[in-house]
Parts: C-alpha cells; sequence; structure tokens
C-alpha cells in the first residue's frame, strides 16, 4: 500500500481563498432564497406557502452548491421553517418519524453488517473467480457484486467505497495499471465500467439508493399509485438486466482496456479468499439477514409487514447475535447524515405539494405542451429531466426539486400514470451516469485518476445514448407486457 502523500501546509493565502469560495457558494443559496421572497406572492397563493418556496429552493441551492455538508444545509432549512412562520416546529420535524426515514436509516446498519464481517467481499471475490478469466469478465463480476448487495442496501457510498472500488483499484494495480500512462491498461476500463453501471443498479431496485423511497413517496402523492418494493424491481428487470449486459460490452468496444485477458485475476481472487478462510458464524448469520429481509421486503403484499419494520427487525438480529453492536450503529456517519437531510426534505417536499404551488407550475408548464400528442410530450420532457442532472452533484437533489412538477405536466398531457411514474423514476437515477459529481460514488472512482473528466463526459454521454433507448423501448414494452399501461 502506498504511504499517503504529505499534505500542503495550510497558508493565509489558502485559507483567504477557501473562505472566498465558501462565501460566494453562500451567497448564490441567499440569492435564491431572498429573490424568491422578495417576488411579490402570486394569486391564489399564501404568503406562508411563498415563504416554504424560497426556503425549499435555497435548500436544494445549498444541496447542489454545497457551502456546508448537504445534511447540515437541511438541518438549516427545516430550523428555517418555525422561524420564518412556515411551519410550527412539531410539524417541521414531523418527517423523521416517517417510517420510510427509518427503513434507509436501518438499510444503512445492514450495509454495516455486510462490510463488517466480510461477506460483501467474499461475494465479489467469488464472482471474480467465476468471470475474471477476461478484463470484460471482471467488469461483470462486480457489478454482479453490487447488484446482489443492492438488494438490500441503499448506501451507494458503502457499496462502492467499501467494497466493490478497492477490489477494482486492487485489480487494476495487480496488472500494473496506475493513473497515468498505464491507465488504460485494465483501470480506465474498470472504473469507468463499474460507475456507469452503478447507476443502473441504482435504478434497479427500490434500494438501490437513499432516495428511491422518497421517490415511491412522490408518486405516492400525486397518483396514488404505489411502487413497492416487488413492483418497482420486476418493472426494472429487463431493462436494468439489459443495460447491466450491454453497458459493459458498449465500453469494451469504445474505450477497450488494452489488457484483455486477465487470468492473474482468478488467482488473485482465489488467494483472497484463502486469506478471508473458511465462512464465519458471522458471515452465515449476515447472510441469513440479509435474505430474510430480501424476501420480506418482496413479500410486503401478502404478509403487511412495513418495508421499516423489515428492515429494523433484520437489525434487531444482527444486535442480538452480537454481529453488529450498539457501537457500530451509533458510529455510521454516513447513516445519520443520510437520516437528518432525508427527514427534512421530505417533510419539504411534502408540506409544498400541499400549498397548491407545484401543480399551478404545472398547469402553467402543461401549456407548452398544449396540443401535443402525449408520446411526444413524454419524450421531450424526460429528455429534458434525464439531462438536467448536469446541474444536479446528487440523485436526491435531482428528484427532490423536478420529480413531483415534471410527474404532473406529463399526467397533464395525458401519458399513463404507470409510464410517467416509473420513467421518470428510473430516469432520476440513469442520469447520474453524466458527470464526474453525478452521485456518491462519481467522485470516487473519477477521484482514482484513472480519467481526466472530457473523457469521463463523453463516455456518460455516449452510455446514456444506450440506457434511454434500452429503458425506453425495451423498458416501455416490457411494462406493456406487464400491463401497467
Amino acid at each position: 500500500m502506498e504511504q499517503d502523500k504529505p499534505k500542503a501546509p495550510i497558508t493565509e493565502s489558502s485559507e483567504e481563498s477557501g473562505m472566498g469560495n465558501k462565501l460566494v457558494r453562500w451567497g448564490i443559496v441567499l440569492l435564491v432564497g431572498l429573490g424568491i421572497m422578495l417576488i411579490p406572492v402570486p394569486a391564489g397563493i399564501t404568503a406562508e406557502s411563498w415563504r416554504l418556496l424560497a426556503i425549499f429552493a435555497a435548500t436544494i441551492t445549498g444541496s447542489i452548491v454545497r457551502p456546508i455538508p448537504g445534511g447540515a444545509m437541511v438541518l438549516l432549512g427545516v430550523t428555517a421553517l418555525p422561524i420564518f412562520k412556515v411551519l410550527k416546529i412539531e410539524e417541521a420535524l414531523t418527517g423523521y418519524a416517517d417510517p420510510v426515514v427509518w427503513l434507509v436509516l436501518a438499510a444503512f446498519f445492514i450495509s454495516r453488517g455486510m462490510i463488517k464481517t466480510g461477506l460483501g467481499r467474499r461475494i465479489a471475490f467469488l464472482f471474480i473467480q467465476a468471470l475474471g478469466r477476461h478484463s470484460l469478465g471482471l467488469a461483470y463480476a462486480l457489478v454482479s457484486t453490487e447488484a446482489v448487495l443492492a438488494t438490500v442496501i441503499p448506501s451507494t457510498g458503502a457499496r462502492s467505497g467499501g467494497i466493490i472500488f478497492p477490489i477494482a483499484k486492487s485489480l487494476a494495480e495487480a496488472y500494473e495499471s496506475k493513473p497515468g500512462v498505464t491507465a488504460r491498461r485494465l483501470g480506465a476500463y474498470l472504473m469507468t465500467t463499474v460507475y456507469q453501471c452503478n447507476v443502473v443498479v441504482c435504478a434497479m431496485f427500490l434500494t438501490g439508493q437513499a432516495s428511491n423511497p422518497i421517490i415511491a413517496r412522490f408518486a405516492k402523492e400525486v397518483t396514488g399509485i404505489e411502487i413497492s418494493y416487488s413492483r418497482w424491481m420486476i418493472a426494472a428487470l429487463l431493462p436494468a438486466l439489459i443495460s447491466l449486459f450491454l453497458v459493459p460490452l458498449f465500453l469494451y468496444k469504445v474505450f477497450p482496456p488494452e489488457i484483455k485477458h486477465t487470468p492473474a485475476a482468478r488467482d488473485y481472487a482465489k488467494s483472497e479468499l484463502k486469506l478471508i478462510g473458511p465462512v464465519k458464524w458471522s458471515e452465515w448469520l449476515m447472510l441469513l439477514v440479509f435474505g430474510l429481509v430480501a424476501i420480506l421486503w418482496m413479500t410486503t403484499g401478502y404478509h403487511q409487514i412495513h418495508y421499516a419494520v423489515v428492515a429494523m427487525l433484520g437489525i434487531g438480529v444482527l444486535l442480538v447475535c452480537g454481529v453488529l453492536d450498539w457501537e457500530d450503529l451509533i458510529t455510521e456517519k454516513a447513516a445519520w447524515a443520510v437520516f437528518i437531510w432525508y427527514g427534512g426534505l421530505l417533510r419539504m417536499a411534502e408540506a409544498l405539494g400541499q400549498t397548491g404551488i407545484t401543480k399551478k407550475f404545472a398547469e402553467t408548464a402543461a401549456g407548452l405542451t398544449t396540443g401535443w400528442k402525449w408520446w411526444l410530450a413524454l419524450g421531450v420532457l424526460l429528455l429534458i429531466y434525464f439531462y438536467a442532472h448536469y446541474a444536479f452533484a446528487s440523485i436526491t437533489a435531482h428528484a427532490t426539486a423536478m420529480y413531483t412538477p415534471f410527474l404532473i405536466v406529463i399526467l397533464a398531457a395525458g401519458a399513463p400514470p404507470y409510464l410517467a411514474v416509473l420513467s421518470l423514476a428510473y430516469f432520476s437515477n440513469l442520469g447520474a451516469s453524466l458527470t464526474h459529481y453525478g452521485t456518491t460514488p462519481a467522485p470516487i472512482y473519477f477521484g482514482a485518476g484513472y480519467t481526466n473528466q472530457r473523457t469521463w463526459w463523453w463516455l456518460g454521454l455516449l452510455v446514456s445514448f444506450v440506457t434511454i433507448f434500452v429503458w425506453t423501448v425495451i423498458g416501455f414494452t416490457w411494462w406493456k407486457v406487464l400491463k401497467l399501461w
């Protein structure tokens, strides 16, 4: 393992530069919030509702430009609600009592168990041992591992940063592929491919990433359609599997690694599995909970146990059996950060939907597609929604700001409800493929240094053509077969 590089000394000029940058970001946030507040309140909208819009917009803007971490930004937004007399403090905090917020929190804890026991690494090395004869097979092995883990682990950071990325980097370095002149030997292909498939995996499951449950919540509020775990997965299954097959193959053709055959990868996997040793009792317990939670989520329609209860039951078993301890839970910083921003955003978005502002926006925007065929309006609006992700640094910020308004506009154009709900939900995830900041794993894989920004963006654009085709042409056909529209 390489030693950490010495950090550059913090000088007065660098501190001033950092402070200046932060002030600019805060300026943007305040400009958005105060700018909306200063606009005359439209007819039919109350002053309180308009202030809520200003706080919500400023919070979303802050989540994008990030003068402080996203969770802290949302906490400030929640605090502003009672200060500006938009909501009482009891109402402002109700988002943290929502079962969906606790579902996500508990699922993060399950991911901690997957990493702590080593089960996630074992699964990855088993896939590499089976598929790792060629560089394309290595990509499929890593992608398959992520797809399996995503059935219950919503933390893309935990999946990528804790399990997939370290293995991908080790495989690249095993073939002497490092950032710089040797990047194209193997590392550049693996990093790019695994990330591009990561966003497909995000779209594949309700637990694919943390904001999917909130997207499902928005869909239910607007249309009454409940996207259960099984319904989300079944609808995504065919286009996701085809995408996970085509994307590595497509990149193998347009951005090929110099090393095609990787027999040493299987030897590497075997040696790592040997070091890990036989399956431990804690791994068996983790696997049991993993399977139990997944099965109960898929069969909610039969037993009527809420997803959050299932996840909390899984955590309870892991605590009682000693696989996790209380220290593991309270030190899981990512989980608590998500809890703070998730609960706050959920409440603000819900309150905003009750004001009638989003409906008024949709009615105005619907005028742009008046007289269009619904399929033409759907196609154009989906493309706008997809490529709007260039402006967002997270799936959550994108979906929270745009999902509900676009859904209402598409429905107003006459599109079938399920078609609108599902396509926007999946596009919320797939659009993150475009940039090196689109979602949490993006800076992890890009930051490895194997690919420059221009190449990363260009490949992201090319892959978007593939995924958009698959999820519209094949996806729409699949949903027709399922009689969803």
